[in-house]
């Protein structure tokens, strides 16, 4: 199990915080829209733009933008620009608009890179900011959030797990610890789990990186349920 950073209620008042800062520095809600991405962070979109609501008696558009198409780890050079968009839902223009992306987790700031590059392909916004509810570090990229529910200082061997009801039955924001521990107990090492793939054959593990090109049989042993 890990351990919950932010509960029900905290996330609502760090929504709240975070509405109420995009009101005060864009002097009100004037040629503004959210652009959320996807998936939570299309839902948080949401909640924001209700709260903007009740704030100010206005409706702010809401777009679901999937950057899948624009990430820096995959061929794209051959697709165009309709294509790259063709799962997104942003049914509104953002010429001169002051555009606020969301997401719920900011870490190595590739997301939020292919967010922009989506973004500039749909037109040329006034601005863009970033709100997250979570900023746990490790940046890749010069890439910060402008508004922020919480920072969470985190550590590579570990998971931010956010849940929002919509589609996780629950609204919490978990810390978990992805390590496994490999070799005897005298002589162990701590792998983080989520760069390697753990596959069985014959009764005995094997582990594999691709990225490094190694793979090793190994006995394992197992640190808690949430590893496999």
């Amino acid at each position: 199990m890990g351990k919950i950073i932010l509960d029900k209620m905290a996330m609502q008042r760090a929504l709240t915080r975070i509405t109420y800062e995009i009101v005060e520095k864009n002097k009100g809600v004037e040629d503004l829209v959210l652009i959320g991405i996807k998936t939570r962070g299309i839902f948080l979109a949401n909640r924001i733009a209700n709260r903007l609501q009740q704030l100010e008696n206005v409706t702010i558009p809401v777009g679901e933008l999937d950057i899948t198409n624009y990430r820096d780890d995959i061929e794209h050079d051959s697709m165009s620009s309709d294509v790259k968009m063709s799962n997104n839902k942003i049914d509104f223009s953002i010429e001169g608009k002051r555009v606020i992306l969301v997401d719920d987790v900011l870490y190595t700031g590739r997301t939020v890179r292919a967010a922009l590059s989506a973004v500039m392909d749909l037109g040329r916004p006034k601005s863009i900011n970033l709100a997250v509810l979570v900023d746990r570090g490790h940046r890749e990229l010069p890439i910060r959030a402008d508004f922020v529910g919480k920072n969470i200082p985190s550590s590579q061997k570990e998971k931010i797990k956010v849940y929002v009801s919509e589609i996780d039955d629950k609204d919490a924001v978990e810390l978990i610890k992805v390590l496994l521990k490999m070799g005897s107990q005298h002589d162990a090492k701590i792998f983080d789990i989520r760069r390697w793939i753990c596959v069985p054959w014959q009764g005995v593990w094997f582990i594999s990186n691709n990225d490094r090109g190694i793979s090793c049989k190994f006995n394992y042993e197992r640190l808690s349920g949430n590893y496999f």
